[in-house]
């Protein structure tokens, strides 16, 4: 099946009780044994699996191209799982500008537990330079957030089987309808649920699909069951009802992430446009080659520096001041204030979710500020 239909029916469980077309919302937390004590409803207690989680975590992994998925209760603790999976004194290599929660997450956490270094990712000869003996992991971000940088997929793929290392790509910024990890050599696909996926800003989630059933991906699984941090239904439901018109959405973020980057990158109150999609962004070629488009994720640098920018988020009538992003909203944000002291992200960047209000309405929005 193409995307599109994939979306629709691969989340989709009709009830055979009352023939809805829609599948039920299924909040129970316990199922009922059979008089010699199995399960004949395949369902045990919610924290192990729910019917609302079946159906979302299988169309995850369709859409990836996977064999199966994991679905968390948020992002970070999609991520946290992976760490988690680890044997304590694993190495990880990072990206130097790692989403900000994750890379907190294993200093704060995981330090004296794990080791983890954070490199430049455009550098496949310092990746394949980073590699120790304990090094266990690879994880990348592509692009990331918010410097839209991208990691050579394919090559870093063939470095990590080389070395028998487990690759993890991070998938948020570029959703599956962009992008698809797996089929690039990828053994595992990260997501923040909450983002594109979910796509209407109201639900908190994250996911895990894998290309095989490793050995690996079954720590992972314990870490889902025993660990807890599950989706409730109701989180489940609303995640599959946002991928059904996920490939239709992203046609229009990236539609108008492309104008609005073109838009910028012409002002001359801007410095620079990150954008895979803009012939200027160093990585273009690269982008041309593994994305399938170029996503709905765009930062900019303002010439006036940190104090123009404030102005801008703050004078800004459409587009909203707030953190997050993939939703049916545009949101536009001052990321270094959210980040720490420590964050390669420059104090005049500011990171917009283009969203799908006409193009006309957002583009006035900036210019007027501008």
């Amino acid at each position: 099946m193409k995307i599109e239909t994939i979306a629709i029916h691969a989340g989709n469980q009709s009830d055979k009780s009352t023939n809805a077309v829609i599948q039920p919302l299924t909040l129970s937390t316990t199922f009922e044994r059979g008089e010699n004590g199995d399960y004949p409803g395949g369902f045990i207690y919610s924290r192990a699996a729910n019917p609302n989680r079946k159906v979302l975590e299988n169309v995850l992994a369709k859409l990836e191209g996977g064999i199966d998925a994991c679905a968390f209760s948020s992002g970070n603790a999609a991520g946290m799982s992976v760490f988690q999976a680890l044997e304590p004194g694993s190495h990880i290599i990072c990206p130097d500008d790692m989403y900000h929660g994750l890379r907190n997450q294993l200093k704060l956490m995981f330090n004296g537990i794990l080791t983890f270094d954070f490199i430049d990712f455009t550098d496949i000869e310092l990746i394949f330079n980073t590699i120790k003996r304990e090094t266990k992991l690879i994880w990348a971000e592509t692009p990331s957030n918010p410097l839209l940088k991208l990691c050579d997929i394919a090559t870093v793929a063939h470095i990590a089987k080389e070395h028998q290392l487990t690759f993890v790509v991070d998938n948020t910024f570029a959703s599956p309808i962009c992008q698809q990890p797996l089929s690039l050599g990828a053994d595992i696909v990260m997501h923040s649920t909450t983002k594109f996926l979910n796509g209407h800003s109201d639900v908190s989630g994250g996911a895990l699909i894998t290309k095989e059933d490793t050995e690996f991906w079954q720590k992972i699984k314990i870490v889902q069951g025993y660990g807890g941090a599950i989706p409730s239904p109701f989180d489940c439901y609303l995640v599959t009802r946002g991928i059904k018109t996920l490939p239709y959405r992203m046609r229009g973020h990236v539609e108008n992430a492309t104008k609005l980057a073109n838009f910028l990158d012409n002002h001359p109150a801007v410095s620079e446009v990150y954008y895979p999609g803009l012939v200027s962004h160093p990585q273009h070629d690269l982008a041309k080659q593994q994305m399938l488009s170029y996503g709905g994720m765009l930062s900019f640098l303002l010439k006036d520096g940190e104090e123009k920018a404030r102005q801008v988020v703050n004078g800004l009538k459409i587009f909203t001041q707030a953190t997050s992003l993939g939703g049916v909203e545009s949101l536009i944000e001052h990321r270094y204030s959210v980040e720490g002291p420590d964050t390669k992200t420059p104090k005049n960047l500011l990171r917009v979710s283009v969203g799908l209000e006409h193009i006309d309405d957002l583009i006035n929005d900036l210019n007027e500020v501008l």
